[in-house]
């Protein structure tokens, strides 16, 4: 599949007339903003080249649970790209999409994974490279909240399996060592983004844990601008895979899209 393989299998899927100018909106979650910026370009060029229509990309960002509330209060997404399955069924059971959405696309409409990891400050001070340097005393921990933030939730259960992990799968040391992280969390931002800013811009906390890509983007770009810069610590072994969900709203998109000859 080429590289847009995954942006037109679920919009060529749909018929309609054709329209000459379109206007999509993407609501999406938060560290997907680079991401989208780039694709949406070389999707509509490439939609354009294909059919002569001009498609206009619209981006809505968030914690991915608080976007998952915001479609099903009402808010008009022709295409929706959560962090978590989880929050797509939330949709799917209030009718807004197919409840059979996860089948509809290749990998279980799951097109790329991440992975969690660690960012500190530079010269990383203290010594933070594994979970358990998280519950050290005089630690201070950012992450998102998991209660809005599809990123907090993979976050949460790469603590937990880790701690699951090395305690002989002991369900209640791995509440222990969860509650302990938890209590070294200085700030609990909406989002995932919201959490990157307060780590590299305002300078709080000794370490981020983030989703990759986001962790690159702030030691890459966001940390230029800050005189305490931040290096990026993965992990390799103890890292926790994630996959997030890709759907479209046939209500709308059905109206709009027809498959290109």
């Amino acid at each position: 599949m080429n590289k847009w393989g995954v942006g037109l299998t679920f919009l060529l899927a749909a018929t309609s007339v054709m329209a000459k100018d379109i206007q999509l909106l993407n609501v999406s979650y938060d560290p997907t903003r680079e991401l989208y910026e780039q694709y949406n370009k070389a999707f509509s060029a490439h939609w354009k080249q294909q059919t002569g229509d001009n498609v206009v990309i619209r981006q809505s960002h968030g914690g991915s649970g608080k976007q998952a509330t915001s479609v099903i209060n009402g808010i008009e997404a022709d295409v929706v790209t959560l962090a978590l399955a989880y929050d797509v069924d939330a949709i799917a059971e209030r009718g807004r999409i197919d409840k059979e959405w996860i089948k509809r696309l290749p990998d279980n409409s799951a097109p790329y994974t991440s992975t969690i990891v660690f960012l500190v400050r530079k010269g990383n001070p203290k010594q933070i490279h594994d979970w358990n340097d998280l519950i050290k005393p005089g630690v201070s921990v950012i992450t998102p909240n998991p209660k809005s933030s599809g990123g907090a939730r993979w976050n949460y259960l790469a603590a937990w399996g880790y701690a699951l992990h090395h305690n002989n799968n002991d369900q209640a040391k791995a509440q222990d060592f969860v509650r302990a992280l938890y209590k070294n969390v200085e700030v609990l931002d909406s989002g995932a983004r919201g959490s990157t800013n307060t780590f590299v811009e305002r300078g709080i906390g000794d370490v981020l844990i983030a989703w990759e890509n986001e962790a690159l983007l702030a030691a890459n770009e966001l940390g230029k601008i800050n005189s305490k810069s931040s290096r990026r610590v993965s992990l390799s072994s103890q890292s926790q895979p994630c996959r997030w969900s890709i759907k479209w709203s046939r209500k709308k998109v059905l109206k709009r899209w027809r498959k290109p000859t």
